[in-house]
């Protein structure tokens, strides 16, 4: 579904209040060893330094990016679980994660849940996965990781979507996208 989607260009809505990616990002592990405990995480970062615009039906660089909101992690709810735990799952999904545009509250105060990531819009991202061996949400930093990018997961973040195809992929296969069905 994911290369579907970045033939056609992916977008992803972001909204004030956190709206949550479709396709979400979901992964089988393997490899793991049993016994040792993993945290698993994702983050999302610019995936180049410019801004885009969609123009006669496709994106194109409109100029340099604007600075980077601050960025966070997203832990992965479960985490830490041991290898044995990960590896049994059907797979270890992100689903919850939200984007958003909103840095802060309307008192001024940056007030977001955990599982929200705070983007610009029309620019392109790069999700990445990390898993990390570490027991202890404490000592993240200080742990063993790798970390694992899939091209075809890169989007440009959009209050509205532009490409029409992207709408219609998003009609066809996410069950939530009931407002735009007829």
């Amino acid at each position: 579904l994911w290369e579907q989607f970045h033939r056609r260009g992916t977008e992803m809505v972001i909204t004030k209040t956190g709206r949550r990616m479709f396709p979400s990002f979901k992964v089988k592990v393997s490899g793991l060893s049993k016994s040792a405990k993993y945290i698993m995480l994702m983050d999302i970062v610019a995936a180049d330094d410019c801004r885009y615009k969609f123009h006669n039906s496709r994106w194109m660089v409109a100029g340099k990016a604007d600075p980077e909101l601050p960025k966070r992690m997203y832990i992965h709810p479960d985490s830490p679980a041991t290898g044995v735990q990960w590896m049994n799952r059907p797979g270890v999904s992100f689903h919850k994660l939200k984007l958003t545009n909103n840095i802060a509250d309307p008192h001024g105060h940056v007030s977001l849940a955990p599982q929200t990531t705070i983007l610009n819009s029309m620019h392109k991202y790069q999700p990445r996965f990390h898993v990390v061996r570490c027991g202890d949400l404490a000592k993240l930093p200080y742990c063993a990781f790798r970390t694992y990018v899939f091209k075809e997961m890169q989007f440009i973040a959009v209050t509205a979507y532009q490409n029409e195809k992207i709408t219609q992929l998003k009609i066809d296969h996410n069950p939530f996208a009931k407002g735009f069905r007829d």
